[in-house]
């Protein structure tokens, strides 16, 4: 998963913000504005399609095989009681990319502590 997040991203300082790498890699909604219209729709799919989808394989794991004491793993279960099963593991894979770009930019291994919601 780590492999294929630095082949697609090659230099994570090109990102201001973590947070930016999952528009990069097509994990945020499209929108569609017009006047006082503002809709959100589905992840908008562009970057890097395989990286995308090792992501979400990663997601689902975590999600449906992981111990239970991992947070991300009861971030993702409270998610999917509130959102249901497929935002959650969209939501997850873009904080996995979110985590692992944080992680290589400040050179630190994974710690499990709480995510915010």
């Amino acid at each position: 998963m780590a492999i294929a997040l630095v082949t697609a991203v090659d230099d994570p300082t090109r990102f201001r913000s973590a947070c930016d790498v999952g528009a990069y890699l097509g994990l945020t909604p499209k929108r569609y504005q017009s006047g006082a219209v503002d809709i959100g729709g589905r992840i908008s799919k562009t970057g890097d399609r395989l990286t995308r989808k090792i992501l979400f394989a990663a997601a689902t794991v975590i999600l449906y095989r992981a111990s239970p004491s991992i947070a991300l793993k009861q971030w993702g279960l409270r998610l999917s009681a509130r959102s249901g099963k497929w935002k959650a593991r969209v939501a997850m894979a873009r904080k996995l990319a979110i985590t692992l770009l944080t992680m290589w930019k400040t050179n630190t291994m994974f710690e499990n502590r709480s995510f915010a919601t």
